[in-house]
């Protein structure tokens, strides 16, 4: 069935990245999710009217509030496939984010609501009458929540969007609250036991859960999280591939939303090389980046010296010194400038995140080991903090 909406209302539905095929999508979801909801919240109002059932009546706002949910998709993507203009010159992606971060807020918000009716429902029991009507509308909404899961999960993944799969995690919450209201229904009817609170309570537990979830899923992005490992592999691949680039470092990846990926990084090439053919392989690296990977790569080049025996001697030895002050440092842009008194080690260190020292710290202790070391020798160190 996804497949058969996919090509019916999909153009072009291989290409994720761009955002007006995103938004095609975002507007399937986000329609899908409406409709459906409005028939679940229908029938199960019914229902629960008719049984009294607070927990089943409870479960039949929570669609509703699933329905509005999938509005708030449907205008994320709308607003999120706004082309870049001059406030927003890397365009609107993560409208996307803050889209699943409401979606998040409202499973959050109807959790707390069906735990208060619950526990009212505890402290004041009513009796539940039974009826065919529940029987028959919460299995048929179980298996309609079901597929809106796969539905919602299957396209989450496809885009790697956090807004569809909170919309996929509310339709799973939904799934299992709704068989627990089943199985209190029966319960309740065959053995004479009133569970209908407590199953509100369990069910409103599990609801924010869910919701606490995706709100983690949708806020990382926004506060800057680590980029994908593979892609920080993929690009450090591509760029050591040239034998022209004989190393990389301060690669910074910026997420603005799916599909809007950018970076730069230092290269680091012979100082004495072909300027110019060099600067051509870097044009090509960032082009191949951008095409193979989606993200729009910036290149610096940092000249260093090759074939120089001081200036590898010296590097091998502040190599060992870093070592042993920690082994997770490392060395980058080494070159030395010789005086008549001194010589210059000036050099950037990478600091690790869980390191015991602080910048200031490192920094003073490496210049103080590299002034006792034979020679004369004194650091020009700066202490970088890792992005990736």
């Amino acid at each position: 069935m996804t497949e058969l909406l996919t090509r019916l209302f999909i153009r072009d539905k291989d290409n994720v990245q761009d955002p007006t095929v995103r938004q095609q999508y975002g507007t399937l979801s986000g329609l899908t999710g409406i409709c459906l909801n409005i028939l679940l919240f229908l029938g199960k109002l019914v229902a629960g009217t008719v049984s009294g059932s607070i927990a089943i009546t409870a479960d039949a706002f929570n669609n509703l509030s699933d329905a509005g949910s999938s509005v708030v998709t449907l205008i994320g993507f709308r607003l999120a496939g706004q082309k870049p203009d001059r406030h927003h010159p890397f365009g609107h992606g993560r409208v996307e984010y803050l889209s699943g971060l409401a979606v998040s807020v409202v499973i959050l918000l109807m959790g707390f609501e069906l735990g208060k009716t619950s526990f009212e429902k505890i402290l004041s029991p009513a009796p539940v009458e039974f009826s065919l009507l529940p029987v028959i509308i919460l299995p048929v909404s179980i298996l309609v929540k079901g597929w809106m899961y796969l539905f919602n999960r299957k396209l989450g993944k496809k885009l790697d969007s956090a807004a569809m799969m909170a919309t996929a995690a509310d339709s799973l919450s939904d799934m299992v609250s709704t068989g627990v209201v089943l199985l209190g229904t029966l319960i309740g009817h065959f053995f004479n036991v009133q569970l209908d609170g407590w199953l509100g309570i369990l069910v409103a537990v599990f609801i924010l859960y869910t919701g606490y979830n995706a709100m983690k899923d949708t806020i990382d992005p926004l506060l800057g999280r680590a980029p994908d490992p593979e892609l920080v592999e993929g690009i450090r691949r591509r760029v050591l591939a040239p034998p022209e680039i004989l190393g990389l470092h301060d690669l910074i990846v910026h997420d603005y939303g799916p599909g809007r990926l950018f970076a730069s990084l230092h290269a680091e090439v012979d100082k004495n090389g072909d300027i110019s053919a060099i600067h051509d392989v870097i044009d090509r690296v960032e082009r191949q980046i951008l095409h193979e990977l989606g993200c729009e790569v910036c290149i610096h080049m940092d000249p260093i010296a090759v074939g120089d025996r001081k200036t590898a001697e010296c590097r091998t030895m502040v190599t060992r010194l870093l070592a042993g002050i920690d082994p997770k440092l490392t060395m980058h842009d080494f070159r030395i400038t010789s005086g008549p008194d001194h010589t210059n080690l000036i050099f950037d260190v990478v600091r690790p995140l869980d390191s015991s020292y602080t910048s200031e710290e490192l920094a003073e202790r490496i210049r103080q080991a590299v002034a006792a070391l034979e020679g004369s020798y004194y650091a020009v160190v700066t202490v970088d903090t890792p992005r990736v």
